[in-house]
């Protein structure tokens, strides 16, 4: 298990030893530094383990304007999902060639097909992963291996930053759904080797309906939220 937040990611790995009897590993690194790969693999040689399939779920939001937005913010976007994502999936796409076996799972967002005010470093990379990873599942399919991306609607998980009763009632209302309820459909695409996953049929036709939105929806969208200081 692999974050850049040591506590939480400790605590996660532990729970899951004690609630499941499973060994979980956890490896603080900053996934947005260039060498994060090459020590991951150097990780797992020396805690002498081999992935048969890897998760890539890392991931920023921010809701801002992209001419508001810091340089650093925007490296860090592309750092993380686009640089990041390519890598990881490159350095295990080569060994699960070799061996014949072996799944990637990536991690996009039904927001790849929106391309909205306020996020375009979000929309734009995600986008990025959904196409790169379908891709990747052509190249993989004749040697036993796969490569599944997942485009989730809203989840509920800090990522959004919603207040705790605004969440709960997103989830009641089927706005979002829980992070465990998804993710379990998600593992179960990729271990079938699916080469996508969208959860829910409101969702799916969600995107036929965002894709085809007048311009003048989006800069209402714009202006009721970005322009009143709505940001993140």
């Amino acid at each position: 298990m692999v974050s850049v937040t040591n506590d939480p990611l400790r605590k996660a790995a532990f729970s899951i030893k004690d609630e499941f009897g499973v060994e979980a590993i956890p490896f603080t690194i900053d996934l947005t530094d260039p060498a994060a790969v090459s020590m991951i693999a150097a990780f797992l040689s020396t805690k002498n383990v081999e992935a048969d399939f890897v998760i890539n779920n890392a991931g920023i939001f921010s809701f801002r304007e992209l001419t508001e937005t810091s340089e650093a913010k925007i490296a860090c976007f592309i750092d993380l999902h686009v640089r990041a994502t390519t890598m990881l999936s490159l350095y295990f796409a080569r060994r699960f060639r070799q061996r014949g076996c072996g799944r990637i799972l990536n991690m996009s967002s039904m927001s790849c097909w929106m391309p909205m005010p306020g996020l375009a470093m979000y929309t734009s990379t995600k986008a990025y992963i959904r196409v790169f990873t379908r891709s990747l599942h052509y190249e993989l399919k004749d040697y036993g291996a796969s490569a599944t991306v997942a485009a989730p609607g809203g989840i509920a998980t800090s990522l959004f930053g919603l207040p705790d009763n605004l969440m709960r009632l997103a989830v009641t209302v089927g706005a979002v759904e829980k992070p465990d309820r998804f993710a379990d459909k998600a593992v179960k695409a990729m271990l079938k080797g699916k080469k996508q996953y969208i959860n829910g049929f409101v969702n799916r036709l969600a995107i036929f309906f965002v894709g085809i939105a007048p311009t003048w929806l989006r800069m209402q969208v714009k202006r009721r939220l970005l322009d009143k200081g709505i940001t993140k």
